[in-house]
């Protein structure tokens, strides 16, 4: 009787460590259900001021040739009133409007309506129907990865209208580039508002939604997981991907054809600006599978952060360099230009190949080789939020081996080439490697403390294995 009654005593301390690991799942995998103060105030700070940093930026180029000293000097002194910027700034035109319902529009569709044959007929490429991570809330959604295939037909239209039908001018990017901002902001409050409605009346999956009660937060971080329209349209995968990386190499075209029409020549730090970012960008759309398993898809929710981000800040500020070399055209030394391509390509070879590694090893459950040798690794476990158990592999050899986030790395220092393309005479051009080290740096820690709370004991075991995050033997 005695054992028997020990034996109901354990099975119920089992049984209440269970729930306890799934309550601590649900409340960290994914953004967090309570708001601190800390949160709260980054939050409302980015709401106010974020959009006005990128109209600064853009404004600074247009009335200052890209100094971000003298507009605040200006008004400082007295000698422009905030007044005279403004209206000096172009308003929102019937003409960028159009340009820019018919650019989304036309991504849509091709998003929608026309399904990858890319993967059929390119070794090596994943496309056509995939499948996403496991939900917080064991749910595992299905994409249709075409984005390589709508990357490809626009440009192949840009380029034949360039060539040969002349429909619009290769600048008209460029030309309309402040009235085409506030389309993008009419866009991205658009989606976003309608995310949020969306996660409080008719969501996707009800068990996916996070709500904190703090309206701001909710707002910006969103609430929907994964938010959908009909069986395919996925918010997430879309605004990450298309509008915004599919005009980033248009946008670089056309501030090339812009330096092109204002000084006859298109520079190297132009060419070098277009050929390392275009790499990034064709990078992103093959790998878009892989993009799947990533900390965008796996654990941010949908709300003004991506969809305002991905319509304005992606597009308006990862493209600086290019504006910039338009009103300071950089013709470079050639030592200066080919350290600039090595370090962009050395970069893109580390960021793509630590990819790679941990792609591979996922892909085959360890069953690989990474440098020759069978790739070292700690098992992990996490419950999901309706109280199934899952096992994870966290690889701690190749590139992991070095440090935990070296994929960051890489992308840094590809970053960092984009700049210095630039020169060195103004900072504006700088800003990029500038938000992307803040950037990254941030995610390693957020994307962290959802591991630790997630893997619990087993993380701990993993960052006793690989104690860095970026830099080895630094940070």
């Amino acid at each position: 009787m005695a054992a028997h009654q020990e034996k109901k005593l354990t099975e119920e301390r089992k049984q209440q460590n269970m729930q306890n690991d799934t309550k601590a799942s649900q409340g960290q995998w994914g953004r967090a259900w309570e708001v601190d103060w800390f949160s709260l105030a980054s939050i409302l700070f980015l709401l106010m001021f974020a959009p006005l940093i990128v109209y600064y930026f853009i404004m600074s180029c247009a009335q200052y040739q890209c100094s971000l000293t003298d507009p605040l000097l200006d008004l400082l002194k007295g000698n422009k009133h905030l007044s005279d910027i403004w209206n000096r700034t172009p308003t929102l035109t019937y003409r960028a409007a159009g340009i820019y319902s018919l650019w989304v529009t036309f991504q849509v569709v091709l998003y929608m309506s026309v399904p990858d044959f890319c993967h059929k007929f390119l070794p090596g490429y994943v496309g056509g129907i995939q499948e996403g991570a496991v939900t917080p809330a064991g749910v595992v959604n299905k994409y249709e990865i075409n984005g390589l295939q709508a990357w490809i037909i626009t440009h192949v239209l840009w380029f034949a209208n360039a060539c040969c039908f002349h429909f619009f001018s290769p600048t008209i990017i460029f030309d309309n580039w402040i009235p085409l901002l506030w389309c993008a902001n009419i866009l991205g409050y658009a989606v976003s508002t309608f995310a949020m409605i969306k996660g409080y009346f008719f969501p996707s999956n009800a068990k996916d939604c996070k709500f904190t009660g703090n309206f701001f937060y909710d707002y910006m971080m969103g609430i929907e997981f994964n938010p959908r329209m009909g069986k395919w349209f996925d918010f997430k995968l879309f605004f990450n991907g298309r509008p915004g990386i599919v005009a980033w190499t248009l946008i670089n075209l056309s501030f090339a054809a812009k330096q092109q029409e204002l000084y006859g020549e298109v520079t190297n730090s132009m060419i070098l600006v277009n050929v390392l970012q275009g790499i990034y960008v064709l990078d992103f759309f093959w790998n878009e599978a892989w993009y799947l398993k990533t900390i965008d898809i796996c654990h941010d929710h949908f709300g003004w952060y991506l969809g305002w981000g991905d319509c304005v800040w992606l597009p308006y500020l990862y493209t600086l360099q290019g504006l910039y070399l338009v009103y300071h055209p950089v013709q470079l030394g050639t030592a200066h230009a080919v350290g600039v391509l090595m370090l962009g390509l050395v970069g893109y070879y580390i960021f793509r190949m630590t990819n790679h590694q941990k792609d591979l090893f996922r892909r085959t459950n360890g069953n690989c080789r990474i440098w020759g040798k069978k790739p070292e690794y700690i098992e992990c476990s996490y419950v999901s939020v309706d109280g199934t158990k899952y096992y994870s592999k966290l690889m701690t050899s190749g590139f992991w081996g070095w440090a935990r986030h070296f994929n960051y790395t890489g992308d840094l220092m590809g970053s960092l080439a984009y700049c210095l393309a630039c020169g060195f005479e103004h900072i504006l051009p700088y800003f990029y490697i500038i938000y992307m080290t803040i950037l990254l740096t941030h995610r390693c820690i957020r994307d962290e403390h959802r591991c630790c709370s997630k893997y619990g004991k087993d993380w701990k075991h993993y960052t006793a294995a690989v104690p860095y995050r970026l830099l080895p033997g630094i940070f």
